[in-house]
C-alpha cells in the first residue's frame, strides 16, 4: 500500500474511532439521563434505557463491521494474531499446535477476511479436539494472490466429515465469504480441513427472485445470516428472543425456496 493510500486509510480509521467514542458517550449520557429522570417510573425508565442500549449495540456492531472491512492486514500479522488467540488453548492443555508461517510476501488481507479466518481456525481446532484423541494440530496459511488458503490437520481418530455438526458454523461462515470447505479423514490417522477464502468479494450469480416480499425485520435477519451470524448472536444484536429469530429464519427459508441455511446465506449474498 502506497503512502497516500496508507495515510487515507489511517485517517479514515481515526475518524471512525472518534465517531464511535462520541456515540458511546452520547449513549451513556442518554441512559443516565433516563435513569435519573424524576418524570419516569422505574419501569418506564428501565424500558427506555434498554431500548437505548439495544439500539446502541446494533449501531456499534454495524460500525465495527464497517471499520473491519475498511482496513487491511498483512497476512503475517494476521497469522501472528491467530497464534496469540490460540495460546490459551495450548497453555492449558497437552495439545501440540504447530504453525506453518505464510509467506511474508503474500497479499495483505482485507480486515473482514483476516477476522473471519482467525475465527474459522479457532472453531476448526476446537472441532478437531472435541472429536477426541487429538494430540497434535498443524495449522498452515498460504496466499495465491486471489485466495487465502487454510489447512488444519490433526492426528485424531480421523472420523470427522463435512456433515459433522461441529463444522456447521464453519461451513456457514466460509459460504458467507464465498469460499469453500473440504474435509478428508483417514480412520486412525486424523482429519484434514482445507479452506479457501477469496480475498475479493465474489461477483455471484444473478439474484433469485423471492417468492414473497420481506418485512423490515426479515431483511435485518437476512443481512445478519448472510454474514455468518448465529441465531443467538442475531437475537442479541436485534434485541429479540432466539425463538423469534428462528421464526424469521424459517420464514426466510420458505420465501427464498432454500432447503438449508447455507443455501440461504448464498442467496443473501446475491
Amino acid at each position: 500500500m502506497d503512502g497516500p493510500t496508507s495515510r487515507h486509510t489511517l485517517a479514515e480509521h481515526a475518524r471512525i474511532v472518534a465517531d464511535q467514542a462520541d456515540h458511546h458517550a452520547l449513549t451513556l449520557e442518554s441512559i443516565l439521563a433516563t435513569l435519573r429522570s424524576a418524570k419516569l417510573t422505574d419501569r418506564a425508565a428501565r424500558t427506555m434505557a434498554i431500548d437505548v442500549a439495544a439500539g446502541a449495540l446494533v449501531s456499534l456492531r454495524e460500525q465495527t463491521d464497517q471499520l473491519r472491512s475498511s482496513m487491511i492486514e498483512p497476512v503475517t500479522g494476521a497469522f501472528a494474531r491467530l497464534r496469540n488467540d490460540l495460546r490459551p488453548l495450548v497453555r492449558h492443555s497437552d495439545l501440540d499446535v504447530q504453525f506453518v508461517e505464510p509467506p511474508a510476501t503474500g497479499r495483505a488481507l482485507p480486515g473482514e477476511v483476516a477476522h473471519a479466518a482467525r475465527a474459522i481456525v479457532r472453531s476448526a481446532v476446537l472441532a478437531l479436539v472435541d472429536e477426541g484423541a487429538t494430540r497434535r494440530v498443524r495449522i498452515q496459511w498460504d496466499c495465491d494472490g486471489l485466495n487465502l488458503l487454510i489447512a488444519v490437520r490433526d492426528d485424531g481418530r480421523g472420523e470427522l466429515t463435512a456433515h459433522d455438526d461441529s463444522l456447521r458454523p464453519i461451513a456457514e461462515r466460509v459460504t458467507a465469504l464465498g469460499g469453500e470447505l473440504g474435509v478428508s479423514s483417514t480412520t486412525g490417522w486424523g482429519s484434514d480441513l482445507r479452506i479457501r477464502i477469496p480475498l475479493d468479494p465474489p461477483t455471484g450469480p444473478e439474484p433469485r427472485i423471492l417468492r414473497a416480499p420481506l418485512s423490515e425485520r426479515e431483511q435485518e435477519v437476512l443481512r445478519l445470516v448472510g454474514v455468518g451470524r448465529r441465531n443467538r448472536d442475531i437475537a442479541t444484536e436485534l434485541g429479540v428472543s432466539e425463538n423469534t429469530v428462528k421464526f424469521h429464519v424459517s420464514n426466510l427459508l420458505r420465501k427464498a425456496g432454500a432447503s438449508s441455511r447455507s443455501e440461504l446465506i448464498a442467496l443473501s449474498r446475491s
